[in-house]
């Protein structure tokens, strides 16, 4: 059974890395995208906007299929480490609203931990049962 274990992790990624490349690219827009970048202080903003867009969007669709796995996996630990570590690790762990100025800002790095290990389990774990490459 730990075969279909690794299927099921691979298909929550994917729609979840999927719907965040959705996020990115149509509801904030790629200018947004390079725009939270920038004040997040992530380096080369624009690159990494379009990095993400394309690890989310591309790697999320290779999960969901079982296609590369591992490398779609890969791509995007690396762009989970960054939001761990550019947006989420200097608030703190837990994940709560929280408000500066009546603004909303991203808080805790809970959930973005657990993708980050949900992610590394999966690039260790491969494609799974039902995967369209058994060995990616």
């Amino acid at each position: 059974m730990s075969q279909y274990g690794a299927t099921v992790l691979r298909l929550f990624l994917g729609v979840t890395f999927l719907m965040h490349a959705y996020l990115a690219l149509v509801v904030y827009g790629p200018a947004g995208a390079v725009e939270f970048n920038a004040r997040m202080g992530i380096p080369l903003p624009e690159v990494a906007a379009w990095f993400t867009i394309l690890a989310h969007g591309v790697g999320g669709i290779m999960l969901i299929l079982g296609l590369w796995t591992r490398v779609a996996a890969l791509a995007n630990l690396v762009v989970m480490l960054g939001a761990l570590v550019f947006v989420h690790l200097p608030q703190g762990y837990f994940l709560t609203a929280v408000l500066v100025d009546n603004t909303p800002r991203p808080a805790g790095y809970e959930y973005v931990l657990l993708l980050v290990g949900a992610t590394l389990a999966q690039v260790l774990l491969g494609g799974g049962a039902l995967a369209v490459t058994r060995r990616g």
